[in-house]
């Protein structure tokens, strides 16, 4: 598993995880696209454009490998604002490459990419 040095292991001051310690020796837990109700706490919808903001900065418009991003939170983004970068995609590897879809990203969390959020 690629651990991506550098990268923020959670949102400040939170007990939002953004990175994993170790591979699970079982295997990578599986990418699922899920739901964003309109519902959500807004703490859960900061911690999703806070993500975000870490990948932009960190991989910008480059495809990037899976490695120790947690599976959860890449879930809420997938299918939209990350999506897959290899065709086929399998959402059980941490060798799976993703690509931000930075049109869409933009759209959905425009505070992302104006620098207000730093981890």
């Amino acid at each position: 598993m690629l651990k991506h040095k550098g990268f923020p292991s959670r949102l400040p001051g939170t007990d939002f995880q953004f990175t994993i310690r170790r591979a699970n020796p079982k295997g990578a837990t599986k990418l699922v696209r899920r739901e964003r109700y309109a519902d959500r706490k807004q703490s859960d919808r900061n911690a999703d454009a806070a993500f975000l903001a870490c990948l932009w900065d960190y991989f910008g418009a480059d495809p990037f490998e899976r490695g120790n991003l947690d599976a959860g939170r890449l879930s809420w983004l997938l299918g939209r604002e990350v999506i897959p970068a290899d065709d086929p995609f399998d959402p059980e590897s941490y060798e799976a490459r993703l690509v931000i879809n930075e049109e869409r990203a933009r759209a959905s969390f425009p505070d992302a990419f104006d620098g207000s959020w730093v981890a």
